[in-house]
């Protein structure tokens, strides 16, 4: 038998429960809970959302938002946007027999040096050929580097969120062939400034 001496200890007890917030550039609203028993075990933790359950638009289902947790202020755990991607159930709701899928992936650097990877998806109403894909890539590219030149971090992540980048991508990119659909499908934040 266990002698009184060897008794366990209950580990939930020493836990405290840290409040997530969403990242200023998306208000800073309550996001989530989250249990720790030391605030180093907490930062780094992403928590993962849908952008309806931020603004409240459920039209807006369709996007998936992941924001990593980066300070510690008593109780409340500050998150910094991480990366975003479409639903697959979205995604493959897009896709049409006969029209051309054109995925770019795109590594870009905003005005206050922060990197990140952008995949941008275009659907065509019909299919095209090989060289307008190429243009259309071309395209995609040119408008990104342009906006992330002159966008910060937070403006670049709205523009991308919201669908305002690929808005300006689609009427570039609709001079080389008609678009159906063209979105940023996925991002990730590569490294941030130190």
């Amino acid at each position: 038998m266990a002698s009184s001496s060897s008794r366990v200890r209950d580990k939930w007890r020493r836990k405290e429960w840290y409040e997530g917030y969403v990242a200023f550039e998306f208000g800073g609203t309550k996001l989530a809970d989250t249990l720790g028993d030391e605030e180093v075990k907490v930062v780094g933790r992403t928590i993962e959302t849908t952008l309806s359950q931020i603004t409240g638009d459920y039209s807006q289902d369709y996007l998936k938002l992941y924001f990593q947790i980066n300070k510690i202020e008593g109780d409340r755990a500050n998150t910094i946007f991480k990366g975003h991607e479409y639903l697959r159930d979205y995604l493959r709701s897009l896709v049409r027999r006969r029209s051309t899928k054109i995925d770019g992936i795109f590594n870009v650097t905003t005005k206050d040096n922060y990197k990140l990877r952008l995949t941008i998806v275009a659907l065509t109403q019909k299919r095209i050929k090989t060289s307008q894909e190429k243009s259309i890539r071309s395209t995609m590219s040119e408008v990104l580097k342009q906006k992330s030149a002159e966008l910060t971090f937070e403006q670049l992540v709205h523009e991308m969120v919201l669908g305002k980048l690929a808005s300006d991508i689609y009427n570039e990119t609709r001079k080389v062939a008609a678009l159906r659909h063209v979105g940023v499908r996925k991002s990730k934040l590569l490294a941030a400034p130190a």
